[in-house]
């Protein structure tokens, strides 16, 4: 397993150097900054060191037991990032397609909602705090 809260770019093929072992099935799913509203120019992610990395883990631990992982990756960025920029990445490996599939998506979830961001949405009139989503919400009940 690998956690990383990082303020840099990363490099998707070689964060996955030598991940995943002898697993049947590896996911990745890599998330952007996008701009729902034509006006924004920059997204700002803050955090709290340690206990930032702490909740991610226990989010990843708890995949990695339900679905019998053999490797976990979580890259997660901070700081002032411009849209179309790569915020974070996931990856899972399994056995099989379906548990890696099924990981990624509830980490995916759980990061969504339970990891320890704050974000700022930047644009020309200003800026505002991202306010929490029901369907973001709705999405953890499936688990």
């Amino acid at each position: 397993m690998r956690i990383a809260v990082q303020p840099e770019p990363f490099d998707q093929a070689e964060a996955l150097r030598g991940f995943g072992g002898t697993a049947g099935a590896i996911v990745t799913f890599t998330g952007v900054v996008r701009d729902d509203t034509g006006r924004m120019q920059a997204l700002e992610l803050e955090h709290y060191p340690g206990m930032t990395e702490r909740a991610i883990t226990a989010i990843a631990g708890k995949a990695q037991a339900r679905w019998s992982l053999s490797d976990v990756l979580v890259i997660h960025r901070y700081g002032r990032l411009a849209v179309g920029e790569q915020i974070m990445m996931v990856a899972t490996a399994a056995r099989h397609r379906r548990e890696a599939f099924e990981a990624a998506e509830f980490l995916m979830d759980f990061l969504k909602s339970r990891a320890p961001f704050w974000k700022k949405e930047i644009g020309p009139d200003g800026q505002s705090w991202v306010a929490a989503k029901d369907s973001d919400e709705d999405a953890l009940r499936r688990w």
